[in-house]
C-alpha cells in the first residue's frame, strides 16, 4: 500500500485560527510538518548519542580508593544524564503526536477548551497543545 500523499492545502483549510489571524496556507502547513520532522530526526540522533553516554555512566563502577566526593559527582552525572535522556524522549513523543495531529486534522485545537491555539503560537512552537490562556492558567497553578 502506497503512503498517503501529504495534502497541505487540504489540511490548511481545516486548521483553526484565531479571529485576528489569516487562514493557514499550504506552504505554512508544509513548513510546520518539515519543522516537526526535522526535530524528530535531530532528537532521535541526539538521543542515541545520549543513551550511549548514559550506558557508560551506568556501567561505571566505583574504583578502589575513590573518595565519597568522586562517588557523589558520578551519581549526580548519572542523574543529570538520565533526566536529559528522559526529556529528549518526551520531546520526541510530543513532536510525533503533533505531527499525527497535523496529519489527522486535529492540530491547532486547545486540549482544554477546544478553541484555536493560535497560528503564530503553533508556528513558533508546533508541539503546543494548549492555547496561550490555558497554558498561562496551567503555569500559575504550578507555582
Amino acid at each position: 500500500m502506497a503512503p498517503k500523499r501529504f495534502e497541505a492545502a487540504r489540511i490548511a483549510a481545516k486548521l483553526p485560527v484565531r479571529d485576528s489571524e489569516e487562514p493557514w496556507t499550504g506552504p505554512e502547513v508544509r513548513q510546520v510538518r518539515d519543522t516537526l520532522q526535522a526535530d524528530i530526526d535531530r532528537l532521535r540522533t541526539d538521543l542515541l548519542a545520549a543513551e550511549g553516554g548514559l550506558g557508560e555512566l551506568l556501567g561505571d563502577e566505583r574504583s578502589s580508593g575513590e573518595d565519597e566526593v568522586d562517588t557523589g559527582t558520578r551519581a549526580t552525572s548519572r542523574e543529570q544524564s538520565l533526566a536529559f535522556v528522559n526529556n529528549m524522549r518526551g520531546q520526541i513523543q510530543a513532536s510525533e503526536m503533533a505531527l499525527e495531529r497535523l496529519l489527522s486534522g486535529t492540530f491547532g485545537h486547545c486540549e482544554k477548551c477546544g478553541k484555536p491555539i493560535g497560528k503564530g503560537r503553533l508556528q513558533a512552537f508546533p508541539r503546543a497543545t494548549l492555547c496561550l490562556e490555558d497554558k498561562q492558567r496551567e503555569e500559575r497553578l504550578r507555582v
